[in-house]
């Protein structure tokens, strides 16, 4: 081979929703990379041939999710993959999609809170993989019933905190009806022992009993308090110099005309 190469290090998996990068170290100089894909049960892809980039996304390579793969990085001259010598290369951790990838961040469409009722509908992140049709699978087309949510609330400005879970795309639960309430989701493997957790949604919050002192905070109204009293003064020290000018026109036509 070609030991004087140098090879990869610092490899790592990054996934999320199954799309997945491959990154590692360090930058290539006078050589190139190219990523070999193993499987156990499947038969060995390359990707990235010959690329001076440090990242490479094997996403379409690791169709089969279950499986578990690991990844050659290969340290190759411009020809030396034309050669009967096997090239220096480092391997990578284990990785299988299914239980690694992050989930990413579900999607809020539409919430609302009538009565003492907070109702949130939500949508499943979407994976790079598709059905026949071409439509993309869903994360929850992948998970099925290992798949669930939680949705995380809390009366605006209080930091008790609940949460409730559900296996479907909307969550209902009782909350008091005068105050507005906060809240994010966050998908959730149970059965895996890493990376349970995904990606949390943006938080958002209803507006019902919300006073303006809530919605905008007590420094807004001491600005236009402030601007207030100083049109007020500015309107009153206008409103004497000008009586003031009138009076002094008013004095002088009266007076008598000199010589007269």
């Amino acid at each position: 081979g070609n030991p004087e190469l140098p090879t990869a290090v610092n490899i790592t998996w990054s996934s999320i929703n199954f799309k997945t990068i491959l990154q590692w170290q360090p930058k290539p100089s006078g050589y190139f990379y190219t990523v070999e894909i193993h499987g156990q049960t499947s038969d060995t892809k390359k990707k990235c041939v010959r690329t001076a980039e440090t990242e490479c996304d094997v996403t379409d390579v690791l169709k089969n999710v279950k499986e578990t793969y690991t990844a050659h990085i290969l340290s190759v001259t411009s020809s030396g993959m034309d050669n009967f010598e096997e090239p220096p290369f480092a391997v990578s951790e284990k990785f299988t999609p299914y239980s690694q990838t992050v989930l990413g961040k579900p999607e809020i469409q539409n919430y609302t809170q009538k009565g003492s009722k907070l109702n949130v509908v939500f949508q499943d992140p979407l994976t790079p993989y598709t059905f026949p049709n071409g439509s993309f699978k869903s994360i929850r087309d992948i998970f099925q019933h290992d798949l669930e949510y939680k949705l995380y609330y809390w009366k605006d400005q209080s930091s008790g905190k609940k949460d409730t879970t559900t296996k479907s795309h909307n969550f209902e639960v009782s909350v008091d009806s005068t105050k507005s309430y906060c809240f994010y989701i966050q998908g959730i493997i149970p059965s895996r022992r890493e990376n349970r957790n995904g990606q949390e949604s943006m938080v958002l919050c209803t507006s019902v009993g919300r006073s303006i002192l809530d919605e905008y905070g007590a420094e807004v109204f001491i600005i236009i308090a402030v601007i207030a009293i100083a049109v007020i003064t500015l309107a009153v020290v206008l409103s004497v110099i000008l009586c003031k000018r009138k009076k002094a026109k008013a004095a002088r036509e009266k007076e008598p005309l000199n010589g007269v």
